[in-house]
């Protein structure tokens, strides 16, 4: 079912009936498309089991979050790939960032340009089943496979599970393999000793060494792509999740700021998987009375947001953010 230009979507993904308004225990995500932009609105919670947190390694407890990130729909390979630093990779499907550095460095100096990888085994940063852990602000984080993830979405394979900051797709596949390995030798200088892969920088890309490139990415048609599409994934061994772009990432997914991406302004908006659900009884109330193209404003958990009252397929009026 499309929707008219404008209309507020509301989605069900996995477990029960949530709306982009609300932010509680339980999973909230919301996914739209508009001026040729994806936009994913989460709260950051899971939506599968996931491990006991706070634990003896991670001392964090998960809390609601208020993310909303941007990509664009056609995104465009650059003539070089780029690394995204300490910044968000991408997004998955249910909300969850996908975040694979650490803060751990050698000697505990970021300055030492040795940097821990966190699912390498050689340090214990209280992962989950998942490969995922908390921050100290609550936000719960892939750094590998999300196999709870997996299981909802099914077996397909490969399985999309999210989108990366550029804007490109990234699925999980058991055919696929990384082109990194560990290197050979003794660290000439910083922590002593072999390479083991304790360290980001333990890692190098062999060209050739698997089937994907040095962004674990490749380009070929997909289920949601039949005419095909450059497209990363994330693989059980190193780097688990890319350590770089092929494309330009959007601003909403760089740390340093909050994300609040903000909402979408445009004509074209249709639901994203799921089933579309009405507006909240907030939206109504705000134009009970009023007439087409009326301002009006309603408060939600992100604060008062002032939009334009038009007609909804469910019968009625709503208000409209702009």
């Amino acid at each position: 079912m499309r929707y008219p230009a404008r209309v507020l979507v509301f989605l069900e993904i996995g477990m029960g009936v949530f709306c982009g308004f609300c932010f509680a225990d339980t999973n909230v995500v919301r996914i739209w498309e508009v001026s040729g932009f994806r936009y994913i609105e989460s709260n950051g919670i899971p939506d599968h089991q996931h491990g006991v947190f706070p634990n003896s390694r991670n001392p964090n407890r998960i809390s609601a979050q208020k993310y909303t990130f941007r990509v664009p729909l056609k995104p465009r390979l650059n003539s070089r790939p780029a690394e995204y630093g300490h910044n968000l990779f991408g997004i998955a499907l249910n909300g969850i960032p996908f975040d694979p550095e650490t803060a751990e460095f050698w000697n505990n100096d970021p300055r030492s340009g040795w940097n821990y990888e966190a699912l390498s085994g050689k340090v214990d940063l209280g992962m989950d089943q998942n490969q995922a852990h908390v921050q100290p602000n609550g936000a719960y984080h892939y750094h590998g496979i999300p196999q709870g993830l997996l299981a909802r979405r099914g077996s397909g394979t490969p399985a999309l599970i999210g989108f990366a900051a550029d804007g490109f797709p990234v699925y999980v596949s058991p055919s696929v393999q990384s082109s990194y390995q560990i290197k050979k030798g003794v660290r000439p200088s910083g922590p002593p000793g072999r390479y083991d892969g304790s360290f980001v920088q333990d890692y190098e890309y062999v060209p050739g060494a698997g089937n994907l490139d040095e962004c674990n990415g490749r380009t070929g048609e997909t289920s949601e792509y039949p005419q095909g599409t450059y497209h990363y994934y994330v693989t059980r061994d190193f780097p688990f999740v890319p350590r770089c772009l092929k494309g330009t990432p959007d601003p909403s997914f760089r740390k340093e700021r909050p994300h609040t991406g903000g909402r979408a302004q445009g004509q074209r908006l249709r639901p994203v998987g799921g089933r579309p659900q009405g507006p909240p009884a907030e939206a109504l109330d705000a134009c009970s009375g009023k007439s087409e193209g009326s301002v009006c404003d309603f408060e939600a958990p992100h604060g008062t947001l002032v939009g334009v009252c038009h007609d909804v397929p469910e019968g009625g009026r709503a208000c409209v953010p702009h």
